[in-house]
């Protein structure tokens, strides 16, 4: 069977890495089904190997047209794999995150992914597919102000592991991928919402972390800066995707793979007083008289 009689569901895919893994796996030959949520996402991205389908991952009517979609594919192509990437940064102090949006985190980082998940593994079971989530460094080591995006990416991380135990028997592999700082909009965005977020906080809160909110905000820009292009983190989930033998877990960029390992063997106290180094340069100087 040709690689272009499979289909290959990516959700979270209007731009950045999303985009570029739906490109890269279209350029390899597959039907890609990319999930986006605006008109003007679908057309840029449309082509003769990607069919856009409207994916809000929280909107259950959506998750069960494109299983839909999948079940009465009119070439009778089995599902390759499903690449679960949707995903939001709401970044704040865990004092002042308002539980709406710790909730709403959790709704599009965790509870989404599963809803897709168990809507496509019937096709999946049947065609012995994989599922590749989109994790982060921020699954593995959480920095100030990461409390509920790296909560959902610890999360999602501990689901993977028992999903990849459910489903070996049946055949069905379970890749996470672990990207560090990778150039796409997201920082951008979640900087905004932070920014939001600081502006509600009380006069005390700012007092405790408005330095914190300003450095965790500069420290994401230049992370970002210095960070892989959205092509070449999808190369590596193509590879996740499509691999013979996948490993459990691939990392995306020099910074990942480095935190991933020293998460593993150092002390907290110790990982305190490096991620304190990191984000020194970027508070704000003092103001002199």
């Amino acid at each position: 069977m040709t690689l272009s009689h499979e289909i290959i569901v990516v959700t979270g895919a209007s731009t950045g890495m999303g985009a570029a893994t739906a490109r890269e796996l279209a350029g390899r030959g597959f039907h890609v089904l990319a999930g986006v949520r605006r008109p003007q996402d679908a057309e840029a991205l449309r082509s003769e190997r990607i069919e856009p389908v409207f994916l809000d991952i929280t909107e259950p009517a959506q998750v069960a047209a494109v299983a839909a979609r999948v079940e009465s594919d009119p070439l009778g192509r089995p599902l390759r794999a499903l690449v679960n990437n949707a995903g939001i940064a709401v970044n704040a102090p865990v004092e002042a995150l308002p539980m709406s949006d710790w909730r709403w985190q959790f709704e599009v980082n965790l509870f989404g992914h599963i809803a897709v998940t168990q809507a496509l593994l019937p096709a999946l079971l049947r065609s012995r597919g994989r599922v590749v989530n989109i994790s982060s460094i921020g699954g593995k080591v959480a920095m100030p102000t990461y409390g509920a995006y790296a909560g959902t990416k610890f999360a999602l991380e501990a689901v993977s592991d028992s999903l990849r135990r459910e489903l070996a028997p049946h055949g069905v592999q379970v890749v996470v991928v672990e990207p560090g700082g990778v150039q796409t909009e997201m920082a951008e965005r979640g900087a905004t919402t932070a920014g939001g977020i600081a502006a509600g906080m009380t006069e005390e809160q700012t007092e405790r972390y408005g330095d914190l909110v300003r450095a965790i905000v500069a420290h994401s820009a230049a992370f970002t800066r210095a960070g892989q292009t959205a092509e070449a983190a999808a190369r590596i989930i193509a590879k996740a995707t499509t691999a013979r033998n996948p490993r459990t877990r691939y990392t995306i960029g020099r910074d990942a793979a480095l935190m991933t390992r020293l998460s593993r063997f150092l002390p907290d106290r110790l990982l305190d007083r490096m991620m304190a180094a990191d984000l020194r340069p970027h508070f704000p100087k003092p103001v002199t008289v």
